[in-house]
């Protein structure tokens, strides 16, 4: 360790000489990146291995017989390096001096997106119930796209084309490459707090299977999934499906049908309007008509015809209530007048003056007790003999 002071400060070359030695001790490691800024001379290669999540790189250097056995690389082309650090005391500078360059095949990054793929499934970053809905006319669009792209240009002429009145708020970066992921996420981040943005698109043409890779990064993934705007995705074709398409709200299958999905047709609206106004009109007219048909049958009703009716129907009911109670009480007095003609013969044939009316006498004590027995008689006894049309005095001469 290197023992300084303002006043006892170290040379250059004798902090050169320390890092040096200090890498010097490092062993030779396996480093994973993309490989961009190939430049052959000489013999030599020379290239730029960078970190695409942090935007960080490295310089390394080769023979040209080490970068033979995977040339010619696709642009961006990924790849493992077994490299020895070198510091170089004259300029100060760090390099990787390669030994080996690898490929990452297809299958193998494949292979580690799906294993991404699981574990944000796991953690529920692609829940169908985490998603929102777009809105129906956004204030703002918000838009991340390539420079001077096809995709921006579907994007904001289909848009316009359905709704003229769309705003845009355009973010052009690098869909591709190692300065992607920091761009994309860098505009993303920034459309996501500008207040005015509703929603946001994400848009790429189509491209091969490693140009997509940005919109396969963790980071941004991740980043995509905490917005609380909505987010419709539009990288590539159909058969294109980076992990950005699951964690958006809106999955969209080329960046047409994104403009189709964020703004609404002016001309399907204006005609559905006109739907709905036509329906309307047909509703209040058919209630227009039941209620007149209603107000005619009442107008058609007897009681509204003549509002009398209605009195004199009830008279003529009063009117029969009433004859028929005088025939029913005329008849229940000529029942019991019979009645008691029939009685009053009967009570009349059974009573003594019936009797008497034949000529038969009623021979009466004094008290008016009937005398049925003259044994029980006293000589002297005065008597009332009652006849049909009057009683005689009478007195007992002889038993």
């Amino acid at each position: 360790m290197l023992e300084t002071s303002a006043e006892s400060p170290a040379p250059v070359r004798v902090l050169s000489i320390a890092l040096k030695e200090y890498v010097d001790r490092l062993g030779p490691i396996w480093i994973e990146g993309e490989l961009s800024e190939i430049n052959e001379r000489t013999g030599m290669a020379f290239m730029r291995l960078r970190d695409t999540s942090e935007d960080m790189s490295v310089s390394v250097m080769c023979h040209r017989s080490v970068l033979a056995p995977v040339s010619p690389l696709p642009a961006n082309a990924r790849v493992v390096v077994f490299a020895k650090v070198s510091y170089y005391t004259k300029s100060g500078t760090l390099t990787l001096s390669a030994k080996e360059i690898r490929q990452v095949g297809v299958g193998e990054l494949l292979a580690r997106l799906e294993a991404l793929k699981q574990l944000l499934a796991s953690e529920g970053l692609f829940a169908q119930e985490r998603k929102v809905s777009l809105p129906l006319l956004p204030r703002r669009v918000g838009l991340i796209c390539g420079r001077n792209s096809a995709a921006e240009k579907d994007v904001v002429e289909n848009a316009k084309r359905r709704w003229p009145a769309v705003q845009f708020e355009i973010r052009e970066v690098a869909v591709q490459g190692a300065a992607a992921v920091v761009e994309v996420s860098a505009a993303l981040a920034e459309l996501e707090a500008n207040p005015e943005v509703d929603v946001i698109i994400i848009t790429r043409g189509g491209g091969s299977f490693e140009d997509l890779l940005a919109f396969s990064d963790e980071s941004l993934v991740r980043l995509a999934a905490s917005c609380k705007t909505p987010i419709v995705s539009a990288i590539g074709h159909e058969q294109d499906a980076p992990l950005l398409d699951l964690v958006a709200d809106i999955r969209a299958s080329t960046p047409t049908d994104a403009a189709k999905k964020v703004v609404p047709d002016i001309s399907e609206e204006i005609e559905l309007i006109s739907q709905f106004q036509q329906r309307s009109r047909r509703k209040i007219s058919n209630l227009l008509d039941f209620e007149y048909a209603r107000i005619n049958s009442l107008r058609e009703r007897p009681v509204l015809k003549d509002p009398f009716v209605l009195i004199t129907s009830r008279g003529e009911i009063l009117q029969n209530l009433r004859d028929r109670s005088h025939r029913s009480a005329t008849h229940a007095l000529n029942l019991a007048r019979e009645e008691l003609v029939q009685i009053s013969a009967r009570v009349r044939s059974l009573s003594p003056q019936a009797t008497l009316d034949r000529g038969y006498a009623v021979v009466q004590l004094d008290d008016g007790t009937i005398v049925r027995d003259p044994q029980g008689l006293d000589i002297g006894e005065k008597l009332r003999i009652r006849l049909a049309d009057g009683q005689i005095a009478a007195q007992v001469s002889r038993p």
